[in-house]
């Protein structure tokens, strides 16, 4: 019963960020005025904007004009509401759990804006990197320590880590391919990963991103010819598979 009660708070969530990943990057307030209709920007009525459920009463249909809603909608509210449940069947219901929820909250915002922009917004990243180094000063476990000063330093050289990593990568890439190889975008969104995750596990994630940035962009290349990949969401994944299994990784592989 607890799941299914945070499934339904995640979707509930899920909507809001549906709300930040359309206007963040258009600009517009993510407060005022309440949510709209893409197509026709007609005020949906609250029961119209229950999640997942009104998307698929109204199949995907805006009840007004009878525009497509984009199935974004409703893979985000799903994906939030399962994140959700994962994150407590991981750690219970601790500080962790709300901390890394809230993290994996501001990953779904960007990698979906990524996918459809190819940016990575600074609202979320760089307030991001300020509350990943407070919240592991003040709960040190978040990452595996015990003290705040110690706790401080390993997110903060997961910062210098995350971001300096990616920066390098760019630069190599950019000085053999004469073109920009990796945005600044992602050079913020691994450091905002470095705050929350340590060091250690940070490096995971950018050893780990390029498995999956492989096979999506072979993908992409194959179907659509797409040279340039959006390089978040796989940041984001390589992210949350290092939280939930980095920890093991590292032991069994490099004896950390």
């Amino acid at each position: 019963m607890t799941a299914i009660l945070l499934f339904i708070i995640g979707a509930i969530v899920g909507s809001f960020l549906n709300v930040c990943i359309y206007r963040l990057p258009r600009k517009e307030s993510i407060m005022a005025p309440r949510s709209f209709c893409p197509s026709c920007r007609a005020a949906i009525l609250w029961y119209y904007n229950i999640p997942i459920l009104s998307f698929l009463m109204l199949r995907g249909r805006c009840k007004f004009c009878r525009g497509r809603i984009p199935p974004r909608y409703l893979i985000v509210e799903v994906l939030s509401g399962v994140v959700c449940v994962l994150f407590f069947l991981g750690f219970g219901l601790t500080i962790k759990f709300f901390i890394l929820w809230f993290f994996s909250n501001a990953l779904i915002v960007v990698s979906f804006i990524d996918l459809e922009f190819l940016e990575i917004p600074d609202a979320i990243t760089l307030p991001g990197i300020a509350a990943g180094l407070c919240l592991a000063t003040l709960y040190p476990p978040l990452i595996n320590e015990v003290r705040g000063v110690y706790s401080f330093l390993n997110s903060f050289i997961g910062v210098i880590a995350g971001g300096g990593s990616i920066y390098l990568l760019g630069f190599i890439g950019e000085f053999i391919f004469k073109k920009e190889a990796m945005g600044g975008g992602d050079v913020k969104l691994l450091a905002m990963i470095g705050s929350f995750i340590g060091w250690k596990l940070v490096i995971l994630t950018f050893f780990l991103a390029p498995f999956f940035g492989s096979i999506v962009g072979i993908a992409l290349k194959i179907k659509e010819g797409k040279a340039t990949i959006p390089y978040g969401p796989h940041l984001s994944l390589a992210a949350l598979v290092a939280v939930f299994y980095g920890e093991d990784i590292l032991r069994k592989f490099f004896l950390l």
